[in-house]
């Protein structure tokens, strides 16, 4: 048997593995998981009886052109359908428009800490990562993004609201920093959370990209929507960058199932409406809670919060899952816990108030 391995690029070496939200154990004393930001809502009205006919025809490729969905998109936001592509949830678009603008020689700027897939999947492209600090409040630092294009950037992603810090940036800084990059690059405005937003000064990405060939939106049906096991995702964007999208497509990558869930909840958005409004609820009264016991707690527009600890990230996380929940730790920097039932949001608050107590 040879010795010789398989040449594999060099750019996957010393390449950061994602680490999803640790799950609550079953046999352990963490009974909720507040560390993926999931929808602990069901699916929507609709909803199940969709993936229940789907499931029956799971001997059947799924329709490769996502015919239903991409009607029903355009429809929604009003726009043509060669201005939507979809794929296996926004990272794995976000994946494809890497594939399609960003390679060996090329930078991708973003913020840090912000999503931790953007270093994976730029590495995975080949092109080179440029990160750019968030301010000390825990925002993009737009100026300095602008400051950092080259010749060599391709794509730029802006993420808001931001995850894991749950901060935004608003109308006027966003228009002044989209005026600032060159036409040839691609700024990808990452809305995942955009559901949960209440301020009225941040913009919606999809009026910012009719006007502006060079922005596309990400949006998903994992984290309002509630279809995070279904991995639907979807951009909006002009149509050579949609096309590119469709381009570099896992072929048949959205199964039949979570292209009629899709649709399914997006005509229950009245439903949609009051569950995120339930969320956005407990979302503040957790906020004003930390803050009461002396937290830091910046402003989040998404369906997290955001604690920076420092060194003593690690321990919070422990001492919030001995006390009944599972929380995001980034070690070394902070910690992020979604907004959940009622009953985890309490223990939650519990052990941010206790653990404050031994500070």
């Amino acid at each position: 048997m040879s010795e010789t391995s398989p040449r594999l690029r060099a750019e996957l070496e010393g390449i950061p593995t994602y680490k999803p939200g640790k799950p609550a154990a079953a046999d352990g004393p963490a009974a909720y998981k507040l560390s993926s930001n999931e929808n602990p809502y069901p699916p929507l009205p609709g909803v199940m009886e969709s993936a229940l006919a789907a499931a029956g025809t799971f001997n059947r490729y799924p329709d490769m052109a996502c015919t239903g969905l991409m009607s029903e998109l355009a429809d929604r936001f009003g726009v043509p359908v060669s201005h939507v592509a979809t794929g296996t949830g926004s990272v794995g678009v976000a994946q494809q428009l890497l594939q399609a603008t960003a390679g060996p020689g090329d930078e991708v700027i973003y913020a840090w800490r912000s999503f931790e897939a953007y270093p994976i999947i730029t590495q995975v492209s080949g092109a080179t990562s440029v990160k750019v600090p968030l301010t000390p409040g825990d925002v993009h630092d737009l100026d300095a993004m602008a400051e950092a294009i080259t010749d060599r950037t391709r794509l730029i992603f802006v993420c808001n609201p931001n995850n894991p810090t749950g901060t935004v940036v608003r109308r006027a800084e966003l228009e002044r920093f989209l005026d600032r990059v060159p036409g040839d690059v691609l700024v990808v405005l990452d809305e995942a959370y955009r559901e949960f937003i209440r301020d009225p000064e941040v913009p919606d990405g999809v009026e910012l990209y009719r006007d502006r060939p060079n922005v596309a939106v990400l949006r998903t049906f994992s984290k309002a929507y509630g279809l995070a096991g279904l991995r639907v995702g979807f951009a909006i964007a002009h149509e050579p960058v949609a096309a590119a999208l469709r381009k570099t497509a896992v072929p048949f990558g959205v199964s039949q199932l979570a292209q009629d869930a899709a649709v399914a909840s997006l005509r229950a958005e009245d439903e949609l409406m009051g569950r995120v409004g339930a969320l956005v609820g407990e979302r503040a009264r957790v906020v004003a809670a930390l803050r009461e016991q002396g937290w830091t707690v910046p402003e989040t527009q998404a369906n997290f919060v955001w604690l920076r600890l420092g060194e003593r990230t690690a321990d919070f996380a422990a001492a919030c899952e001995k006390a009944g929940v599972v929380v995001r730790p980034f070690a070394g920097e902070g910690m992020r816990a979604t907004i959940g039932e009622t009953e985890a949001n309490d223990i939650f608050l519990e052990a941010a108030e206790a653990f404050r107590k031994e500070l």
